[in-house]
């Protein structure tokens, strides 16, 4: 069986090449490269001839080749070197934002300053950026080397100055931050030195044809360590499942698995591991009854699963809740800088990362914007009778009046992505905040003179009730506050009001600290009957 799932994972790589207009010899040799997207979609075999103008010759069993050196990383012995390679900014870590972001981000860059990218590969996960003015035709404006290693390396490069950018998937550990402080980088947590520049979602996925679309966390749980075989077990077809994960230390198994054991892993063999995503998504969508997991833009032609977390509530992967962080398999990207290392040119590339600018080429290399949007009416509905059986083991009393009352002021309005987030017991917003709150003025500059926007509060189950419920309206008055202040006037023509509801409506179970987290919010209404010019 695992003889098998190699060979389609080989066949998959193939397909890919195909469909991209490319096509791979039947066989490489020592003196061969290979150039590789990090999308998946180009996946080109053959003799290096040269690399000239930012573009990469490959003489192929078709004869040869051209491929822009901005799309792909080279491979192999014979792939070109460069001696005394240096670089205005140093940028270290996470390979799932080094290859699958950083190339898109450079482009966009030098598009804001009107400016041309050359991107040439200097060694096997190491690309060098250089911004070339007026188009491509002026001078050199500044040169970045990414390094694509791993989201600990990050941090390990920033502390011995390897370093000024870091990459991670993860946010920093405090003795991370406490290594770097004394070493002299600053404060690591810090709103100029943390970027959050993007969501990823780890999806669960599945053959399009398969009939179960929801999972229980318990269900993934026995699939994942092997103690549940077969499909029926799950309402689905009697066939043996075909589990599909990603190799061991990758930071997509790491998360994926920490997600659902924690400490607890099981060591389970399954039937085929993928040595990417664009490998797993092949495989799934090649074998009806396989299921692995991939990054959101890995989805591909596969379908994804409903995860439905111990409390019941089931959450879609889909680009809204990934934005408003309630799926639970959301991470954050994050791009890290020293304080007393980065210089002008790596400041630009931190601002332009995390302005509204970037959303579009963040979108494009398949990871979620922070752009704020709009929930569609069909998740608005699923929201609302997912709360309406919520509710429904509330008493008839006060808990319930509250409860009624929010469901009808939920019918009156829209959500907004933007969902702000607290510590236990604190009016404080969390890191995200602070980027979210400038890009909630931006948007709401936009809309309509008399649109009603509502902060609605919310918290964990801790403590009573009405104790709650207070916790939760001080919050949401202190952001439409805090909002107002540093809007200065720019959004006099809207109507604000708060509300709180306390431990109403959890969007995750508060059994654990993860959970209580995610019920910490306040969340923004719009009414329906507004727009944005």
């Amino acid at each position: 069986m695992q003889n098998r799932f190699k060979t389609q994972l080989k066949a998959s790589v193939a397909s890919v090449a195909i469909a991209a207009g490319l096509m791979l010899p039947s066989a490489a040799t020592a003196e061969d490269v290979t150039l590789k997207s990090a999308d998946g979609t180009v996946n080109v075999v053959g003799e290096f001839v040269a690399l000239e103008d930012g573009v990469y010759t490959v003489r192929t069993i078709l004869g040869d080749m051209r491929v822009s050196a901005s799309r792909v990383r080279c491979e192999g012995a014979a792939c070109p070197s460069f001696e005394d390679v240096s670089a205005d900014v140093l940028i270290a870590g996470s390979d799932a934002i080094g290859l699958g972001m950083m190339p898109l981000l450079m482009t966009g860059l030098a598009t804001t300053l009107d400016a041309d990218v050359e991107m040439n590969n200097v060694a096997d996960r190491e690309t060098i950026a250089t911004l070339i003015s007026d188009g491509g035709f002026g001078d050199d404006i500044g040169s970045y080397m990414v390094s694509t290693t791993s989201d600990d390396a990050a941090f390990t490069a920033l502390l011995e100055k390897e370093a000024s950018i870091g990459m991670s998937a993860r946010r920093i550990t405090r003795d991370e931050a406490r290594a770097l402080r004394a070493a002299g980088a600053g404060s690591m947590v810090s709103p100029s030195q943390e970027r959050i520049v993007a969501i990823d979602n780890v999806v669960v996925v599945t053959h399009p044809s398969n009939p179960v679309k929801e999972l229980t966390t318990a269900q993934l749980r026995g699939i994942f360590s092997g103690e549940i075989k077969n499909w029926s077990e799950v309402g689905g077809n009697d066939h043996p499942i075909n589990v599909v994960m990603r190799e061991q230390d990758t930071t997509s198994h790491n998360y994926f698995m920490d997600y659902l054991y924690e400490d607890a892993k099981p060591k389970y063999v399954a039937q085929a591991i993928g040595q990417d995503d664009q490998q797993v998504s092949n495989v799934v969508y090649s074998d009806r009854y396989a299921i692995g997991y991939v990054g959101y833009a890995f989805q591909r032609g596969t379908r994804s699963m409903n995860l439905v977390n111990e409390c019941g509530i089931t959450i879609s992967p889909d680009a809204f809740s990934a934005k408003t962080e309630e799926y639970g398999l959301s991470r954050r990207m994050y791009l890290y800088a020293r304080g007393d290392t980065l210089d002008e040119k790596g400041q630009d590339l931190l601002e332009y990362a995390t302005s509204a600018n970037a959303d579009g080429v963040i979108a494009k290399s398949g990871f979620i914007d922070l752009g704020v949007v709009r929930n569609t009416e069909e998740s608005a509905a699923n929201r609302i009778r997912s709360l309406e059986a919520q509710l429904a083991g509330y008493d008839v009393g006060f808990e319930g009046k509250v409860a009624e009352e929010m469901l009808e002021e939920m019918n009156k309005h829209d959500r907004l992505s933007t969902t702000f987030r607290f510590r236990t017991g604190s009016s404080k917003i969390d890191e995200r905040g602070r980027l979210d709150m400038v890009r909630l003025i931006n948007y709401l500059e936009g809309a309509s003179a008399g649109t009603q926007v509502t902060f609605v509060g919310f918290t964990d189950d801790v403590g009573a009730f009405e104790g709650n419920r207070r916790i939760s309206q001080e919050r949401a008055d202190a952001l439409m506050a805090e909002l107002n202040d540093t809007a200065k006037g720019r959004l006099s023509h809207i109507q604000m009001s708060s509300a709180g509801y306390g431990e109403v409506a959890p969007s995750a179970c508060n059994v654990s600290e993860r959970g209580r987290a995610i019920n910490r919010r306040v969340e923004v209404w719009i009414s329906k009957d507004s727009s944005n010019s």
